[in-house]
């Protein structure tokens, strides 16, 4: 029986009704990775019911709603797509496709993790990954920007899956461009 591989980082990418902790998620997408290579693993997507949102007391920014309207079609034709479950079937879903040991990768420290984990908290369910492993992918892109701005797009972008497919290819050509920065100089150091 072949074991199933793994590959100890998780992207997420959620899309949302606001900019706030407490704002309503609409979808949740995570793709498995590899940092070192870019490959990639099992993927997890989920669209959510805005009002089971609403009904446990998250919010709509009207900003944030005129933002959608002018998104591509492809995007906002996605959050449709069925099955869209409640909050509450999407989070517990989510937990069975992370682990404690899993390395959360997210944009910025208090959007995608923070929102999900506050989700998770005004729900009172406990998330299945440790905060200790939490990765920020501007802080990655921070370092060669130049990667990111030049990296091709060829999905949809807010579509919480594509858009972790888009993250998990320039964040890994960013690592790997660091690594060879650093083997470089340690390699000239040694001369």
């Amino acid at each position: 029986m072949e074991q199933s591989k793994s590959f100890g980082h998780i992207m997420v990418d959620i899309e949302t009704m606001g900019n706030k902790s407490n704002s309503c998620l609409i979808s949740i997408g995570a793709l498995e990775f590899n940092l070192d290579t870019g490959e990639t693993g099992r993927e997890f997507y989920s669209n959510i019911h805005l009002e089971s949102c609403l009904n446990c007391g998250l919010t709509v920014d009207a900003s944030t709603v005129m933002w959608w309207l002018r998104q591509s079609d492809q995007a906002r034709t996605d959050l449709l797509k069925t099955p869209i479950v409640s909050l509450n079937e999407a989070l517990v879903s989510f937990n069975k496709f992370c682990n404690e040991d899993s390395i959360m990768w997210g944009n910025s420290a208090r959007f995608d993790l923070g929102i999900l984990q506050d989700a998770y908290n005004k729900l009172g369910i406990h998330n299945h990954w440790n905060y200790y492993n939490e990765r920020d992918v501007r802080t990655l892109v921070s370092f060669a920007p130049e990667i990111k701005k030049n990296y091709p797009r060829s999905s949809t972008a807010h579509n919480a899956l594509s858009d972790c497919y888009y993250q998990v290819g320039y964040c890994s050509e960013i690592w790997i461009s660091l690594k060879q920065a650093i083997d470089f100089k340690n390699k000239t150091q040694l001369i």
